[in-house]
């Protein structure tokens, strides 16, 4: 509802007298008006008021003015300048920052260039994959900063949201969703909330509910300085942004997803929780995921049915209709199961691991644990820092895989499915990770990954920035030694990247058409080969090489019959730099 006639001011703010002669861009919001004009932003808030946004006065307009400063400058104090009136002068005219009475109140900003929106960086087909691992964590320094916030949040909370979903379903749907698909995705989301609330309530109590961004989409995100900047943050409604650190992150992974980046959502994702490690939160990502999905679903259905332009109108319910298919395929879950990836360094294992994530399972894909993060993390040091020896000591390493095990559990008891990305070199690493999926109830598929020496030198001494120390001389190391024979699907990795995708593909469907299950096989495999000696780790974890396949699979042999192969595409996915160069750092 409109309270006050702001002509007067709107037509000033437009008019180059207002920018010393300079002209003025304006970009409308349901909420808000931006004028743009030389090296300033000034952001006028519409005297309207709804339920959930009271901007009705001036001095409520002021007060929220400053809120909206004051919340921003946690995360882009560069561009948050400060609170400015209009004022009206003795002569009757207006001026921004005048010594005249204040009729309204200004959000003072530093104007950006609109290329850097990572919304259109990502519509232009042109938002950089290596930009995912800083974004990643700048979200995550964010959340660990933001206060928390112990009456918001929690099961009710969530209720309320899917609740309001299914009543602007009814509402505002009409025309454009399908009512039946509407109910049952209600219905679906009410109980898979009824059997994890719990969970809600708990993290909440511990201090995941804090003050976010509440708006965290990537049209809310800029390049400033070449580093991802969030901006705009809600400041009118603290229900809306005291929320659960996951379901903050949840709309920007939708939100990269439903624009058909799913590489960069997965890998965003794991460098999100490689710096926070909230395993814990896993089982609630699907209805978060499913929640933010269905709300985009409702208010684009709403901007449809008040569109009076008839192809926009149809863009717009094209666009509703594909968020509340997202909404719905996050809550359809397949069932988890754990991935080994092992092999020599430079054999290609976190290559594969992050092509593979992003089409394992449903938004944002599965979880990637790799023992270099985790051996830089317990060392305290940051991902590209190289350790010394002390970093490989026997100690380290045994607690190095008992870390990976532990998140591989949580990973796949939490619905999502782990690939654990080591280089498995002894034998009780293999039976480890195995007897993880039985525990767990998963199907396990463990992959060994093979290379002549000259490409496993190759490919580390042609790395760029990377969280693995290992180089030629580690190989070196690794190749003096004798292996006993892993009972694992042997790949040769010696050709293109994609081959060895297509080879992977075809081996995981065939898992999964079969049903094995993780303890169909017996865990001790391995040992009872009786040979050859396990070694201590160094550098990526030096061992020996092996001697004979229990059985392998050339990749050459296999067609790239991609149809159905569950394996994302080469090309777009991978924008801006290959999977085994991003950085989460």
């Amino acid at each position: 509802m409109i309270t006050e006639d702001q002509s007067s001011v709107i037509a000033f703010l437009g008019s180059p007298a207002a920018h010393a002669g300079a002209a003025a861009e304006r970009i409308d919001t349901h909420a808000s008006m931006v004028f743009l004009a030389g090296q300033r932003a000034w952001k006028l808030k519409r005297a309207v008021r709804y339920e959930y946004l009271d901007y009705s006065t001036a001095d409520r307009r002021r007060a929220m003015c400053e809120v909206e400063v004051r919340i921003n400058r946690r995360t882009a104090p560069a561009l948050y300048r400060g609170v400015t009136a209009v004022t009206r002068q003795a002569d009757g005219g207006l001026a921004i920052g005048g010594a005249g009475t204040p009729v309204d109140w200004l959000v003072e900003m530093t104007r950006f260039d609109q290329s850097g929106l990572f919304n259109r960086l990502a519509e232009a087909g042109l938002l950089p994959l290596h930009l995912m691992g800083p974004l990643a964590h700048a979200v995550a320094t964010f959340h660990r900063t933001a206060d928390s916030r112990e009456n918001y949040g929690g099961w009710d909370a969530m209720r309320r949201i899917i609740d309001g979903n299914g009543a602007g379903f009814q509402h505002d749907g009409a025309g454009v969703l399908d009512p039946l698909r509407c109910a049952r995705l209600t219905n679906r989301a009410r109980f898979v909330l009824d059997c994890r609330g719990v969970l809600l309530d708990q993290r909440r109590d511990a201090g995941l509910v804090r003050h976010c961004h509440g708006d965290l989409h990537l049209r809310n995100i800029v390049l400033l300085d070449g580093r991802p900047t969030l901006f705009d943050a809600i400041e009118f409604n603290d229900e809306i942004s005291s929320i659960d650190v996951l379901y903050d992150l949840a709309f920007l992974l939708m939100d990269l997803w439903r624009l058909g980046l799913p590489h960069h959502a997965n890998v965003l994702w794991n460098c999100y929780l490689a710096a926070t490690g909230d395993f814990d939160g896993l089982p609630l990502m699907p209805v978060f995921v499913s929640c933010r999905a269905a709300v985009m679903a409702k208010t684009t259905a709403t901007a449809a049915n008040l569109q009076t332009d008839p192809e926009r109108r149809l863009e717009l319910q094209a666009l509703a209709n594909d968020c509340l298919a997202i909404a719905e395929a996050a809550l359809e879950s397949p069932a988890p199961r754990l991935i080994a990836v092992g092999g020599l360094s430079g054999s290609g294992k976190s290559t594969l691991a992050m092509d593979l994530a992003p089409s394992m399972g449903t938004v944002p894909g599965a979880v990637v644990i790799r023992s270099d993060e985790i051996r830089k993390r317990l060392c305290g040091v940051k991902p590209l820092d190289r350790l010394g020896p002390e970093g490989y000591t026997d100690e380290v390493s045994r607690r190095v895989y008992a870390t990976l095990m532990e998140q591989a559990d949580k990973v796949v008891r939490g619905g999502y499915t782990a690939i654990a990305d080591a280089v498995f070199g002894e034998s009780g690493h293999r039976d480890a990770v195995q007897h993880v999926a039985a525990a767990a109830g998963v199907p396990f598929v463990g992959v060994w990954l093979e290379a002549p020496e000259r490409v496993l030198i190759s490919r580390v001494e042609g790395r760029g920035p990377d969280v693995s120390d290992a180089g030629a001389e580690v190989i070196h190391r690794q190749l003096a030694y004798r292996l006993d024979s892993p009972r694992w699907h042997r790949l040769d990795a010696s050709g293109t990247r994609q081959q060895t995708r297509d080879a992977v593909g075809a081996l995981l469907r065939d898992q999964h058409n079969t049903s094995v299950r993780a303890g169909s096989v017996s865990p001790s495999l391995d040992r009872a080969a009786g040979q050859g000696d396990e070694v201590s780790e160094a550098s990526e974890e030096s061992f020996p090489a092996s001697d004979a396949p229990s059985w392998t699979t050339s990749t050459a042999s296999i067609s790239a019959a991609r149809q159905g192969s569950g394996i994302p595409p080469s090309g777009a996915a991978t924008i801006g730099g290959n999977a085994r160069s991003i950085s989460c750092q």
